[in-house]
This record gives structure tokens, C-alpha cells and sequence, in this order.
């Protein structure tokens, strides 16, 4: 799919949508568990939310200007693209999940996330409900946000917009391996703080 926009601002994208998934699962792990951490990285980052998020849009476009997949174009109402859409991109986060998981708890030998106690999860990687909340977040995310945000991104002066981007992307990315390799050897979750919300002020320090 062609796009206006050149790479530093999808850079900048993937990196701005990766802070925003390190506040999301943050928000969801206040609500649900009672407590904040630093979700094994190092950075407020977390560079998957990002690269999906990109990589839907130069699949897919928007919801709005979602037209064609594999060649078929798609001659349908507003709402029917928008459900078809959400459909994609729940089928899509389920597969996802369950390989992601997977592919952890081999190579680190441990759950990196546990759905087992949500009524009807699919291994304990992915579940019903949780893949239509993240399909929910997201079709509106691409519907109302995306564009209004890379709009903003785009004003920023090019040689800046290049600068910013090279250094954020290289700094997630050194996070990202050096922190997946701390669970590798450790074969643990990379817990480097953690903040019970029950109890104000307390503060447990990783190594």
C-alpha cells in the first residue's frame, strides 16, 4: 500500500505507539493486578505495539480507507469495513499472541503473560475477550487517531524528524535485545521495578 509518508515519520510512529502500549499495559495491569512495573524493559517502550501498529497500517490503510486485501476490493458499506477490519485485526492479534507466547516460554522457559484465569481463553496466550478489546482499541485507534497524530508528525522538520528517529529506534531496539537476553540467561521477566498501588510510596528495585 502506498503511503505519503516517508520512513523517520513511521519511525517516529512506531516509536510513539510504542510508549503508548507501555502505558496501555500498564493501565490494564493497574486495573486487573494492582500494581505498575516496567514491563521488562528498560525504556517505556514496547517496540511490538509499534511495529504492528505501522505494519497494519501498510497493510491495511485505515478503517476509513481500508479498500482491498490480496487484490479483492472491497465493495462495502461503512459498517461492514469497519467489522471486516476488526475481524482482521483480531484474528491477526489472537495468532499473534498465541506465537509470541509460545515462542517465549520456549526459548526463556517461562510465561511472559497468563490468560488461563480469563473465561474463554485459547491457550493461555490468547483469549476471546482480550482480542476483541485489543481489536476494539485498535480499530479506533487506526479510525480516529492514526492519521490526526501522523499529521502532527509530519510537521516535524525533516534533518530533526531523521535525528529523532534514528536515535529512538536504535535505542528500543538495543532495549529490546538486551532485555530479551537478560530473560534468556536469567530465564525470568526482566522486573526491574515494581510499584504495589495498594500501598502508597513502596517501591521494590530490580537488579
Amino acid at each position: 500500500m502506498e503511503t505519503e509518508y516517508n520512513f523517520y515519520s513511521l519511525v517516529l510512529m512506531v516509536i510513539a505507539i510504542s510508549f503508548l502500549g507501555w502505558c496501555f499495559e500498564n493501565i490494564w495491569l493497574a486495573f486487573t493486578k494492582g500494581f505498575v512495573d516496567n514491563r521488562c524493559m528498560t525504556f517505556p517502550f514496547l517496540l511490538g505495539y509499534g511495529l504492528f501498529i505501522v505494519i497494519l497500517y501498510l497493510c491495511l490503510g485505515t478503517p476509513q480507507t481500508f479498500a482491498a486485501v490480496g487484490g479483492i476490493t472491497l465493495k462495502k458499506s461503512k459498517w461492514k469495513r469497519y467489522l471486516t477490519y476488526f475481524c482482521i485485526v483480531m484474528f491477526v492479534v489472537s495468532v499473534g499472541e498465541m506465537i509470541l507466547g509460545c515462542l517465549v516460554e520456549k526459548l526463556c522457559g517461562f510465561a511472559y503473560w497468563n490468560y488461563s484465569w480469563i473465561p474463554l481463553h485459547i491457550t493461555k496466550f490468547t483469549s476471546i475477550p482480550t482480542s476483541i478489546g485489543f481489536a476494539c482499541i485498535i480499530t479506533f485507534l487506526m479510525a480516529k487517531c492514526f492519521m490526526p497524530l501522523m499529521n502532527l508528525i509530519v510537521l516535524i522538520p525533516v534533518h530533526i524528524a531523521k535525528t529523532l528517529a534514528s536515535i529512538g529506534i536504535i535505542a528500543l531496539a538495543s532495549d529490546f535485545v538486551i532485555s530479551f537476553k537478560k530473560m534468556y540467561e536469567t530465564r525470568q521477566l526482566n522486573i526491574r521495578w515494581h510499584r504495589e498501588l495498594k500501598h502508597k510510596h513502596h517501591w521494590v528495585l530490580g537488579e
